[in-house]
């Protein structure tokens, strides 16, 4: 199985990263296909705006709800991000090489957003990468087993695992 994650103490930080992984593999000639964040500083003190860009060439959705600035609830906007799921799915009809989830959160740990679409890409021998926050690396685990390769929140570092999980396989092995 051709799966991988990664995880980032930042707030931000795994966003830019995927973002950077997906323009170096698509800059390859690589199907990228799934989803990247994009996140937007607001004005005033609220919490930024989340946006996911659909890969490989959009849309941009919003996947965040201005709950008010007194509000502590999640701020996903779970309709934002199905429809992202739903156009992620109908790419991957196509096919590709790589599928790219920004992140395995609490739809995910729930059994819903992008989970069938990362099982339907594994399925079809596709290398997957999948962001991962500690709150859901329990969830993400059992998900997937031992199958998933650990990997640092470095460019280079999942850039090169996705190539060498691409790599053609020689015929005597």
């Amino acid at each position: 199985m051709k799966l991988a994650y990664t995880t980032s103490p930042g707030r931000g930080d795994m966003d830019l990263v995927l973002a950077r992984v997906a323009e170096r593999l698509e800059g390859q000639g690589l199907r990228v296909l799934g989803v990247v964040q994009i996140n937007s500083a607001c004005a005033d003190d609220r919490p930024c705006d989340m946006d996911v860009k659909v890969l490989p060439d959009g849309p941009l959705i919003r996947i965040s709800q201005t709950l008010g600035t007194q509000s502590r609830g999640c701020r996903l906007d779970p309709q934002g991000l199905e429809q992202a799921v739903g156009e992620t799915a109908a790419r991957l009809a196509s096919g590709g090489d790589v599928l790219m989830v920004n992140k395995f959160g609490k739809q995910e740990a729930e059994g819903r957003g992008f989970r069938d679409v990362i099982a339907e890409a594994l399925a079809a021998d596709m290398a997957v990468i999948v962001g991962v926050n500690g709150l859901n690396l329990p969830k993400f685990l059992e998900f997937c087993g031992d199958m998933a390769t650990r990997l640092p929140a470095e460019v280079d570092a999942i850039a090169g695992w996705a190539d060498a999980a691409l790599a053609p396989v020689p015929e005597d092995a």
